[in-house]
């Protein structure tokens, strides 16, 4: 079995407050669950134009779930609204 976890950071360059930060970040794991993988918002909770999301994804298969996690990112890459700064990719 193997559990893939990638955490990506983010910038929102147009985001104005928590509120429209909250709401690029609700599209964001909307979005991702058609991979289904597990979102959760693990870092700068407090700062409106920066975010840091992990996904994870667990599988017998641990090239499966790399694939998975990749096609998830790139998804991420080409549909959110701001700048990926960051990723990481650890198999565990």
């Amino acid at each position: 079995m193997a559990v893939v976890l990638l955490t990506v950071d983010f910038h929102f360059p147009f985001a104005q407050s928590l509120k429209d930060k909250r709401m690029i970040l609700r599209g964001v794991k909307d979005r991702t669950k058609k991979f289904n993988v597990s979102v959760a918002e693990i870092g700068h909770h407090d700062l409106w134009q920066r975010a840091t999301l992990a996904l994870a994804y667990v599988s017998a298969d641990a090239r499966h779930a790399n694939e998975v996690v990749s096609k998830a990112l790139d998804f991420i890459e080409d549909h959110v609204e701001g700048r990926v700064l960051d990723t990481s990719v650890e198999i565990l």
